[in-house]
């Protein structure tokens, strides 16, 4: 029986070691994985030697028996993945739980394994973590985009329950990008995006900065993989230069530390490929011109000696203004502690030093993981654990996101670093995302003191709303009884909190004015055709409404006011026999229409995009972003105008500036042939050639130019601006311009302006 200790398989020496493996293998296991599992115990051995390693060789050989017959993309058998995932989670010293999950993590998607036998054979723990690994595949839901959130809420979930959830989902992204090159190139981007957009910052918010580096790192080389290759030919070119810099610069720090007597062990590094390109695109700048490039971690015995250490550092070499930060005396949100600071060293070369304890540097590398160690017995975090607080908090916000686009957006910007640190005039620290605004304080407040926000002073000095925070700002904010959240306010705000409060204010209110409108459409179109509506039953009015896949009357009713169905429409169903339905229009061809795609002679064009199942609907794309064809597109109702169609990496979209209700699905219709306006700005060196380089580019792809105007960077000395319209056919041919553009020497930076 599985559920008892093992009769075969590897056996056990009276002193707990494993002895050599048998001739006789239990079903499924093959002496590759046996030799994998033997690796796999003696590292948990050497760590943690009081587990419980029956129980552990039981999960291992049930996921075999299950996974038994499946293979990996690359041809290796597939149980290598979670012995391999089980390897890391080891490796981080994890407990029994975790990695009995870790060998299980799969069996619950992708074998006929269900809870209640892992409850049986493992116990509640293991069920619950598997489970909560375990993404929505075999559920039937719409689409990739709604099985994807809905994984997503169901992990964050199960993470508050229990944080080896989200421990053993991030060893098991890290393995698959480790094997990424046996997947298609679309599959590797597509995970590579999900890496960096969401397990990185998770990974961060939770102190995992060791396990963060390698996703972020991998995650880049397939994100963008031309980027990648730039960035790291960069700084090879440079290594060994650098080293030797760097080596000079410990030792001197070395004899210097030892002068004063504090005990530091100094560690040189170049910064990371992905947090250089983070750093080359934000700042528009050449590689030359990185600081923290270079860098150095001091590693002393006491918060006492780091002040010291930084003392030491700054009476060699002159710090760079603005460089200097203190995480010890006002740690990050995840517990993150350290000093930093920037210097001119010598040679005019600048690098960063990074100063902290022995306990310090632990916490940093390994964070939540590294507190789990000494947390036996125990499921979740403490009350008082900041690293899971915010988790709480944020899965609080989201049980208000039902639609899975929301859900999703919101995350995303609730997910990124926060790194701008305000106070109240009291002195009460608030943390807030970078580039917070006064209304993201108010919030974070009281949701009340949000609401009626109508001015902030900052440092005693009034400010626009709009104002983006500083460290240190001291934030009053001006209040007003009766004041309302506007809709300005959706497209500045940083946080999930501030935001969802507005839009569930916006929303209320929009969706009772559409109700009212809805109503009075309905009443003014059954006079016009003699229908009496007094004798029409809720009963009648609902059994229509469900035709229109409306749950309740006021849905339809809502539905009619933003104009997603006519009054007639809805009238023809009501009496069949009074009222014939409106004949169909076809999209984008009425000539009025801002939908209406002309070419130069006047003749109305072939229509692009159309509403899918529907038929009578206007469509225009959007002029705030211009989607092209293969963008990925949504299409919102708007009163009297049809359907406006966004990309769905708007900003008015990613903003949340529009409510699930007046969604409808659209698409690329097949066989148009027009051209898309697309302005791009590209931040170059300022040398001879450059513009003659980018429109050669333009010439081989055949692309017209609509216009170009280059000029020099105001912001750079170096620096400058070419900015152009041109027309493109599809998505894929911009990206083709985009990528031979960045393959330009001297190009820093490209972005398409909505």
């Amino acid at each position: 029986m599985l559920d008892q200790p093992p009769t075969s398989g590897a056996p056990v020496s009276p002193k707990g070691v494993p002895a050599p493996v048998s001739a006789t293998l239990p079903p499924g296991v093959t002496p590759e994985l046996e030799a994998g599992y033997v690796k796999l115990e003696e590292s948990v051995r050497a760590r943690r030697p009081g587990d419980d390693f029956p129980a552990l060789r039981r999960a291992f050989e049930f996921a075999c028996e299950r996974h038994a017959a499946q293979k990996r993309v690359s041809g290796e058998p597939y149980m290598m993945h979670p012995l391999a995932v089980t390897q890391i989670l080891a490796d981080m010293q994890m407990d029994q739980v975790c990695l009995q999950t870790g060998l299980l993590h799969d069996a619950l998607e992708d074998t006929p394994t269900t809870v209640d036998e892992i409850r049986k054979l493992f116990g509640e723990d293991v069920a619950r973590c598997v489970n909560g690994v375990t993404k929505l595949s075999k559920i039937n839901l719409h689409n990739r985009e709604v099985r994807q959130a809905e994984s997503v809420r169901k992990m964050l979930l199960a993470m508050v329950e229990d944080i080896r959830v989200i421990i053993v989902k991030m060893a098991d992204r890290l393995h698959n990008l480790r094997t990424l090159d046996a997947l298609p190139r679309e599959k590797q981007e597509r995970i590579a995006t999900e890496t960096i957009e969401l397990y990185v910052p998770i990974a961060h918010r939770l102190g995992m900065g060791k396990l963060r580096g390698e996703l972020e790192d991998l995650g880049f080389r397939y994100h963008d993989p031309e980027a990648w290759r730039e960035v790291t030919d960069a700084i090879e070119s440079k290594r060994l230069a650098n080293e030797q810099v760097l080596e000079n610069i410990r030792e001197t720090v070395e004899a210097k530390l030892a002068e004063e007597h504090i005990p530091a062990k100094v560690h040189g590094r170049v910064k990371k490929p992905w947090s250089v390109f983070q750093k080359l695109r934000k700042q528009r700048i050449s590689i030359d011109q990185v600081y923290d490039l270079l860098g150095l971690r001091i590693i002393t015995d006491s918060v006492k000696n780091c002040y010291a250490a930084l003392g030491v550092i700054h009476n060699e070499w002159h710090p760079i203004p603005g460089r200097i930060k203190d995480f010890i005396a006002i740690p990050r949100p995840n517990l993150y502690q350290s000093l930093h600071t920037s210097v001119m060293g010598p040679g005019g070369v600048a690098f960063e030093v990074q100063i902290r304890t022995e306990e310090m540097h632990r916490l940093a590398e390994e964070g939540i993981a590294a507190h789990w160690k000494y947390k036996e017995g125990k499921r979740g975090a403490a009350d008082d654990d900041q690293r899971i607080a915010w988790l709480r908090q944020l899965v609080e916000w989201q049980r208000e996101m039902r639609d899975p686009s929301d859900f999703m957006s919101s995350l995303k910007v609730d997910l990124y670093p926060e790194e701008v640190y305000c106070f109240t005039p009291k002195g009460r620290v608030v943390i807030l995302p970078r580039d917070a605004t006064p209304i993201d304080f108010a919030y974070s407040i009281h949701t009340d003191v949000g609401h009626t926000c109508i001015g902030a002073k900052v440092n005693g000095r009034m400010v626009p709303l709009k104002h983006n925070l500083r460290n240190g700002d001291i934030v009053e904010i001006l209040t007003q009884n009766g004041g309302q959240p506007s809709r300005d306010w959706l497209t500045f705000v940083k946080t999930a909190r501030a935001r969802n409060k507005i839009r569930h204010v916006i929303n209320a209110t929009e969706r009772e004015k559409a109700i009212e409108l809805g109503q009075k459409l309905l009443e003014r179109e059954a006079r016009r055709f003699g229908v009496a509506m007094s004798r029409v039953t809720r009963q009648q009015m609902e059994s229509v409404a469900s035709e229109y896949g409306c749950s309740k009357l006021e849905d339809l009713q809502a539905a009619l006011g933003w104009g997603k169905f006519s009054a007639r429409q809805v009238l023809s169903k009501l009496a069949p026999g009074v009222i014939e339905p409106e004949a169909p229009v076809v999209a984008e061809t009425a000539a009025p229409a801002p939908s209406v795609e002309r070419d130069k002679g006047g003749a109305s064009k072939d229509y692009v995009i159309q509403v899918k199942g529907i038929d009578d609907l206007l469509t225009y794309r959007a002029k705030c972003c211009n989607p092209i064809r293969g963008e990925p597109i949504v299409g919102y109702i708007t009163r009297g105008k049809g359907v406006a169609v966004h990309s769905k990496n708007c900003p008015n979209v990613q903003n949340l500036l529009y409510e699930a209700e007046r969604r409808i699905d659209v698409e690329w219709a097949r066989g148009a042939g027009e051209s898309f306006n697309v302005r791009l700005v590209v931040h170059t060196d300022d040398r001879a050639g450059m513009l003659n380089q980018l429109t050669q580019i333009l010439f081989d792809e055949e692309v017209n130019i609509r216009s170009v105007e280059a000029h020099a960077d105001e912001r750079n000395f170096d620096s400058a601006v070419v900015e152009m319209t041109i027309e493109v056919r599809e998505k894929k041919q911009l990206e083709r311009i985009v990528s031979a553009m960045r393959r330009v020497s001297g190009v820093r930076d490209i972005e398409r302006v909505h």
